[in-house]
């Protein structure tokens, strides 16, 4: 793994039903094989499905803190902003679940627009401060471009779009791509395309323009029938699909190539 890895946020975005948070596990698995690395999973999808995919049951989300600070300022408690901060970094580091080198934490259901913003730039803050005491945070976004316009994402350090063979998910993730080329500071983007059939699949598609795909992840029996039975993704068997994944991190610079244990290559072009 980069010696230089510390602070690296990765968001994955794009259309729903597009397998982001089976992806999101992989890549959490993945960086958590290196015990000495701290990774922060932060379930932003009001759906909580990483929690399920990671085998984590959520106590209490981001979004039920928030609401519970508006009702004790409505109530006239916590006026000042020093004593809102204070309550808020207390309340969210209680709500992290913590598996060895794992924390993990639900944002919960999407804000009601124009409310409290101020509470919610707080929060976002907190966010941000406590992303910078992991290796890894990985983010698993609401479908869509809400959180990218709503400007959730603009720190992260990798963007991630992920869409099916549909021309639909393809155009969702060039319109997020271009949505957050103006709201977001990211370092390096990329597109992976999902549940793949096959190379021969592959290169029939037409990537819009300018996405960059980074490779793509055949349909994976393993993780249909973990899907299935509810089991997590960390207590499953690598299969294809996560060597695919892992090739496309080394692609984006996150971590290094491995040896696939089925002979084939999920490159850009998918040629071996």
């Amino acid at each position: 793994m980069p010696d230089k890895a510390k602070g690296r946020i990765i968001a994955l975005c794009g259309k729903g039903g597009v397998g982001k948070t089976s992806i999101s596990a992989g890549i959490i698995k993945i960086l958590l094989a290196d015990p000495q690395k701290k990774v922060l999973a932060i379930d932003a999808d009001p759906a909580v499905g990483l929690a399920t995919a990671l085998g984590i049951s959520v106590a209490r989300t981001v979004d039920e803190i928030r609401n519970d600070l508006i009702k004790r300022v409505k109530a006239g408690e916590a006026q000042n902003k020093a004593d809102v901060l204070s309550r808020l970094d207390y309340e969210i580091l209680a709500a992290l679940e913590e598996r060895k080198n794992l924390a993990f934490l639900a944002i919960g259901r999407p804000e009601n627009e124009g409310c409290y913003c101020q509470v919610n730039h707080m929060l976002k803050d907190i966010i941000v401060s406590l992303a910078a005491n992991f290796d890894y945070v990985v983010i698993d976004g609401e479908a869509g471009i809400e959180q990218i316009n709503r400007r959730v994402m603009e720190a992260v350090t990798h963007l991630l779009m992920i869409s099916d063979a549909s021309k639909k998910g393809l155009e969702v993730a060039r319109t997020i791509l271009a949505v957050a080329d103006q709201a977001v500071g990211y370092a390096q983007a990329g597109l992976i395309i999902n549940r793949l059939r096959g190379e021969e699949e592959f290169d029939t598609l037409r990537i819009p323009q300018p996405l960059s795909c980074l490779g793509w992840i055949p349909e994976d029996e393993m993780i249909r029938q973990g899907d299935m039975a509810g089991t997590s993704l960390l207590e499953t068997e690598d299969g294809p699909a996560m060597d695919a994944i892992r090739q496309c991190l080394s692609e984006i610079k996150i971590f290094p190539s491995k040896p696939v244990t089925d002979g084939m290559l999920y490159g850009t072009t998918g040629t071996q």
